[in-house]
């Protein structure tokens, strides 16, 4: 998350205050909008979580996945917590590591490292059902943010799961970025905060999650920054995943 400003609309997204569980259909309609992040591999991580990178570096017997997009920026991981790689076919060829410059990574608790998808449910769905916001929805962003990896950090400076800047993050009281729920609560209050800001206006929340409210503010809408509008999309195309796989496990 970076809270600097950069930012014509796409239309609204048709959705209330964000209800736990709730299935916010209309984000369907937005996806088609938004172009879609380009990305050189599909990276499915030991844990559960799955995420794009535009490429790789081996360092020592730990594996740098390049973050795709204006953020730049890495998440380390070690060699053996990568269980699966897939190409993209149609992705732009991948930024070359010596064009990042990367912001070093702050010493981590050993209890930090990493989390297993049951303590990430639990922490998602405390923060959600504290600010009213789907727990689906906040998992989407700790995706799209992290790829749910606590140590992450941005070319920026973000950091932690749901990517706070340190001034936002003192803001919001949060003590320790790299502590995983204090990240999603801080993370989670500040989207609230968004959606208030918006009235409950999902596909705005969150870019100015991504580009700032004074870019969203600037523009009347989703800045046309491909960043975002490719950020956007992913939280979306994510959320509706989620809710499609209840649905079948439902009907099952």
């Amino acid at each position: 998350m970076r809270s600097n400003a950069r930012g014509s609309g796409l239309g609204t997204l048709a959705a209330a205050r964000l209800t736990p569980r709730s299935l916010l259909s209309a984000v369907v309609l937005l996806t088609a909008l938004i172009p879609s992040a380009q990305a050189a591999e599909h990276i499915t991580l030991r844990n559960g979580f799955e995420l794009d990178c535009a490429g790789q570096t081996v360092v020592g017997d730990r594996v740098r996945l390049y973050m795709t997009g204006e953020q730049g920026g890495y998440l380390e991981v070690a060699a053996d917590a990568i269980v699966r790689v897939e190409p993209i076919a149609d992705a732009l060829p991948p930024i070359a590591p010596a064009t990042v410059t990367h912001a070093p990574a702050a010493p981590l608790p050993a209890l930090a490292v990493e989390l297993t998808w049951a303590e990430m449910h639990e922490m998602l769905a405390h923060a959600g059902a504290a600010h009213h916001i789907d727990e689906d929805l906040l998992a989407s962003v700790v995706r799209a943010e992290s790829g749910g990896q606590v140590r992450a950090v941005s070319r920026t400076g973000a950091r932690g799961l749901m990517q706070l800047m340190p001034e936002t993050a003192s803001e919001l009281g949060v003590q320790d970025s790299f502590q995983p729920a204090q990240n999603i609560a801080g993370g989670t209050a500040y989207l609230d905060g968004l959606l208030r800001r918006y009235h409950d206006n999902a596909a705005l929340a969150l870019a100015a999650y991504n580009a700032g409210p004074a870019a969203v503010d600037r523009y009347r809408g989703v800045p046309p920054y491909r960043e975002t509008r490719a950020y956007v999309a992913r939280v979306i195309r994510e959320f509706n995943r989620r809710k499609q796989m209840e649905l079948i496990a439902k009907v099952q």
